[in-house]
């Protein structure tokens, strides 16, 4: 391209000549000077204007829009949504869109896929994809391996439904049982028409024998099964569970479910803050109430083989479905010490999996007191970054106060600048009036 600015002007007959050789019309004498003088003389005036008013009002400067970075790749396997295969309750509607990833993992950068320890003691063998081992008082990870990664919950969601029942419901407000109570699959703990139940005791049946009935009949007071699933996200949500998004209360597989070990231990040490979850979880046996003649009282065992099988246990919640595998969140006590174990997608072997949790408490209570953690059990949801402008709603209403100078210059300042630039327009004037009295 030619840097000729006059080579690309259109023909002498249809643009008059502005200094571009050879572009002048034949006969013509060339046009006078002046008028460039007088349009200077202008240009500087308006120049001198514009610039003062452009001191006094300068322009703010525009942010440009933030680009959308691309989500980050998922480091671990299992990251973002629950490994196959599915269950066939997973199917039986559209499956929402994954949870969000976030940029550095709730609880430390150190909890990413692998298999990390606050000593270099050898952990014990673990049959399963996920497990966290922490403190359970201050929440300091000693172990873990790939605590984020994403799998079904099965049963030990209850621990999110008992956290929501606690929250919203009088533990003495009684519950009548319903037909439907006896149609609920998979474990229960024998709730039925006619029966009458406080809260209390249905989250007996939820917390000692994993009872789905219960969990059923806790989400009807809660407003159905929707209202109670959602209370149950809101609430993970707000504690830093950034992994967990309930689809039943009771933990059975459905569309969307996920949680992780990092998140269910989490809950279970909030959890485990409540007396009345303590004390319930704790609990070996209990009389239950009847719900006809037919099916009266009886007594309700804990199911828990860790709180009658391990040495300071404080109770536990296991679960299992077929696309789960199996699940197990506890916590034990030893010496003044108490520590919280979350394992997610085991299997019983080479030792049943509550077993292998009781490995890690032990390697754990093994440790010294007082070790740097590697991570920790969060209280609360991490905050959004902060915003880079106010909110409309916080910023001065438009005229509300004087318009200051973004620049830095001062009042003073801007005065100086425009007598300068007046002076500079005036004498461009009086030399465009002397050169067209010469040419007269």
């Amino acid at each position: 391209m030619s840097t000729d600015h006059c080579a690309a002007r259109p023909p002498a007959s249809t643009f008059r000549g502005r200094g571009c050789p050879g572009r002048r019309p034949r006969g013509r004498r060339p046009a006078r000077r002046v008028g460039g003088v007088r349009r200077a003389a202008v240009l500087a005036i308006v120049a001198a204007l514009g610039a003062v008013t452009g001191a006094a009002h300068p322009v703010e400067a525009v942010a440009a829009p933030a680009i959308s970075a691309a989500a980050p790749a998922a480091a671990c396997p299992d990251q973002v949504v629950p490994p196959p295969p599915p269950a066939d309750e997973e199917s039986a509607a559209p499956a929402p869109l994954p949870l969000p990833v976030p940029d550095e993992p709730v609880g430390g950068p150190s909890l990413g896929c692998g298999e990390i320890a606050a000593t270099a003691a050898p952990l014990p063998v673990i049959a399963a994809a996920s497990f966290v081992l922490a403190d359970l008082d201050t929440g300091g990870i000693l172990a873990t391996r790939a605590p984020h990664a994403r799998h079904r919950p099965a049963s030990t969601l209850k621990v999110l439904t008992a956290l929501v029942v606690l929250r919203d419901l009088d533990p003495d407000l009684v519950v009548d049982g319903t037909p439907e109570d006896l149609r609920v699959v998979g474990s229960k703990a024998g709730i039925g028409p006619g029966g009458r139940y406080t809260v209390r005791e249905l989250l007996h049946g939820l917390l000692l024998n994993s009872g789905n009935d219960t969990a059923q009949a806790l989400a009807r007071v809660l407003g159905g099964d929707a209202a109670a699933v959602a209370r149950m996200a809101a609430l993970a949500r707000e504690l830093g569970a950034l992994d967990t998004r309930p689809a039943t209360p009771s933990g059975l597989d459905g569309p969307g479910m996920s949680s992780s070990a990092y998140d269910v231990a989490l809950l279970y040490r909030v959890a485990m803050r409540d007396p009345l979850f303590a004390t319930t979880i704790a609990t070996p046996s209990v009389l239950f109430p009847g719900y006809d003649a037919e099916h009266p009282a009886f007594e309700l065992f804990n199911s828990s083989r860790l709180l009658t099988g391990y040495p300071g246990s404080l109770g536990s919640k296991t679960g299992f479905t077929d696309a789960a595998r199996h699940t197990v969140v506890s916590a034990a006590q030893r010496d003044g010490r108490r520590l919280v174990v979350a394992v997610m997608r085991g299997e019983n072997q080479p030792a049943p999996l509550w077993r292998q949790a009781a490995t890690l408490l032990d390697w754990g209570f093994a440790q010294p007191v007082g070790t740097p953690p590697v991570g920790v059990l969060v209280d609360r949801a991490p905050a959004p970054p902060a915003a880079t402008t106010a909110p409309v709603a916080d910023r001065e209403p438009v005229g509300s106060r004087p318009a200051t100078p973004t620049t830095g210059m001062s009042a003073g300042a801007v005065l100086v600048l425009l007598g300068s630039l007046a002076g500079i327009a005036a004498l461009a004037l009086v030399a465009a009036l002397v050169a067209t009295r010469r040419r007269r």
